[in-house]
């Protein structure tokens, strides 16, 4: 290839890569409507969703309460109380945050009706001061069938906490919902506000006074919501949040006095979402403190600082404990809905960057100091990449973007609506007739986070791929204050260069080219690089290719540096240093013997050349 042949490959990528800034306004509407997708029971005049129709109208009748409305949790048409409540926690802080800027993108309406659709249900489902239902259907049964939520001839059991059967886990979390609610509410329905106070207080003494796992008392949802963390975490999320809605000071006082035997000072986590509350606790006892609103508890708020502060730098890859990265930079991890980790710990970096902000400090890693813009940016790229910003270039937001998830694990997308065809479909035929069915989703899931890609950037868009393609609540709640926040404001002069517009287009089926290129591998390090997809577009072949390092050393290699040209495309999974060369990703300091990393880069020539630059053996 000649030098002005390259020159001109050049210019045609680049501006292609600055093609990446997304509508966040857009995004933030979408992931508000996909709330009214999830909604069970009658649903309202200005239902916008309009493929599905009223479900679950004999809820908890057979119990003598009315547990009629709140939402279905994922894919499935069981109601669970503990995710439900934490998806109603989340979507409530990020109107405290950033209702401004959802005002502002004309959504704060939207969301506050998507967090008064479940407080509506949680107020049915705690009925007496210690008696809170936690569950109305069954997961073994409703996996069984593939129906409509508009059709299920399933159970709709509904399970119960008590003082003979406590779960303070669920109820703790109920409390926070519940809290933090009653402050989006203070001023636009103060009676409103007021009643779910009076929930929230009772629940908090529930969880509090009648101590235990929500799981044994409420066994069937063990395969599904089991209480791994215990219910510790819960209680302090409850006292915090009942402190941020009250300023009561004797919850103020429980978190002084409690963070140490309920482990808020104590442990330092790597994730936060419905079952791990830590990180979350931290975050909010940390910004009490920056408040001034530490008092004679300063001391203990400062440990719990110090632990919402390690959450935070291992997430940016600056901690002695990091975070696993994908190596296209997305947190990772578990295999099962990763994204709804990505989310949560995106929410937290942004309300903390913005309150670091206000205090004019820095977060304190064991890297050094990191400004809060830092962290923001970080938050960014994780929300960036759920929008199309990735190897695959792939939107996992449903409906966003030129290339999404259309196969979704949902039995209401799935399944042609009720209101286009009525046809009863029945439990087993649901599976022969709509899971098995090859074409895309006939009703589109708008603005739904699907669980997303493997620890390695790939993404399979299979219906019966739960663990990639099923959506969930607990996934966009916290997107809201994160996409509101960069809507509004959260805009900033850098852009990362991602070819968003090239790989957007559906890939056809071409046969690449270049052949798999290995390097020899008598050398401590061996390096091997193949071609994983192709795709053409006005004329031109792009490939993705996939390089994987592996270390056969015997010892652990450190101060590891790769040399790389004759790229012409953006390359994921390797940090760039100074002297223009590539070190391990940030959440990896080493390479031990025997294990390998992986990083991609696309562009439309031939095998980039790779080769090592320097390394020691330790």
């Amino acid at each position: 290839m000649t030098m002005g042949a390259i020159l001109l490959m050049l210019i045609a990528i680049v501006p292609l890569a600055f093609a990446g800034r997304h509508d966040y306004g857009q995004a933030l509407s979408k992931s508000i409507l996909f709330f009214e997708a999830q909604r069970s029971g009658y649903l309202p005049h200005n239902q916008r969703v309009n493929w599905r129709g009223n479900s679950g109208l004999l809820d908890g009748k057979a119990s003598g309460v009315d547990l009629v409305g709140g939402y279905y949790d994922a894919g499935d048409n069981v109601k669970f109380g503990l995710p439900m409540a934490f998806t109603v926690t989340m979507m409530s802080w990020s109107i405290l945050e950033y209702g401004s800027q959802m005002a502002s993108s004309g959504e704060l309406g939207h969301a506050m009706d998507a967090v008064r659709w479940g407080t509506d249900y949680l107020i049915k489902a705690h009925p007496q001061p210690h008696v809170l239902y936690g569950e109305v259907g069954d997961g073994n049964t409703d996996h069984y069938c593939w129906q409509r939520p508009e059709d299920m001839t399933t159970s709709r059991s509904a399970y119960r906490i008590d003082e003979n059967n406590p779960g303070s886990d669920l109820a703790g979390e109920t409390a926070a919902a519940m809290a933090a609610a009653s402050a989006v509410f203070h001023r636009s329905d103060p009676a409103y506000a007021r009643e779910l106070l009076t929930h929230a207080h009772q629940l908090f003494d529930f969880a509090d006074k009648y101590r235990g796992k929500y799981d044994s008392s409420i066994s069937v949802a063990q395969k599904y919501y089991r209480s791994v963390s215990g219910y510790a975490d819960e209680i302090l999320w409850a006292a915090a949040w009942l402190y941020k809605a009250t300023n009561e000071q004797y919850y103020l006082n429980y978190l002084g006095e409690n963070g140490d035997n309920l482990g808020g000072t104590g442990w330092a986590m790597t994730e936060f979402g419905w079952d791990v509350k830590y990180a979350g606790v931290q975050t909010l006892v940390a910004m009490f403190l920056m408040g001034g609103k530490g008092g004679s508890h300063s001391p203990v708020f400062g440990k719990y600082q110090e632990k919402a502060e390690m959450f935070m730098c291992s997430c940016m890859g600056k901690s002695n404990h990091n975070v696993q990265r994908t190596p296209g930079g997305l947190i990772f991890r578990q295999r099962w809905n990763n994204l709804q980790f990505v989310t949560s710990a995106s929410f937290l970096l942004t309300v903390y960057s913005d309150h670091l902000t206000a205090a004019r400090k820095d977060l304190q890693c064991a890297s050094g100091s990191v400004a809060p813009s830092e962290l923001f940016e970080f938050a960014k790229s994780q929300v960036d990449y759920i929008l199309g910003d990735n190897p695959r270039a792939t939107s996992y937001m449903v409906g966003y973007g030129n290339r999404f998830p259309e196969h979704t694990h949902h039995r209401g997308s799935s399944i042609v609506s009720v209101k286009v065809d009525p046809s009863f479909v029945t439990c087993r035929g649901g599976y022969a007739t709509w899971f098995s069915r090859k074409a895309s989703d006939p009703n589109l899931l708008t603005g739904a986070i699907v669980g997303g890609p493997d620890a390695y950037d790939n993404f399979a868009d299979e219906r019966d791929n739960y663990e990639q393609t099923e959506p969930a609540t607990y996934n966009n709640a916290p997107l809201l204050g994160v996409l509101a926040r960069l809507s509004g404001g959260g805009h900033s002069n850098h852009n990362q260069l991602l070819p968003v517009e090239v790989p957007l287009h559906k890939p056809i089926n071409v046969q690449p080219k270049p052949t798999p290129k290995a390097y020899p591998s008598s050398a401590p390090i061996e390096i091997n690089q193949k071609t994983t997809n192709s795709w053409e577009l006005n004329g031109r072949t792009y490939y993705r290719y996939s390089v994987v390092v592996s270390n056969n050393s015997g010892k652990t290699i450190k101060n590891f540096n790769l040399n790389v040209s004759k790229l012409y495309g953006p390359l994921w999974g390797l940090t760039k240093t100074a002297g223009g060369s590539y070190g391990l990703p940030r959440w990896a300091s080493s390479l031990p013997a025997g294990k390998s990393i992986e990083f991609v880069y696309i562009h439309s020539a031939s095998f980039a050349d790779v080769s090592i630059s320097s390394y020691t053996l330790a």
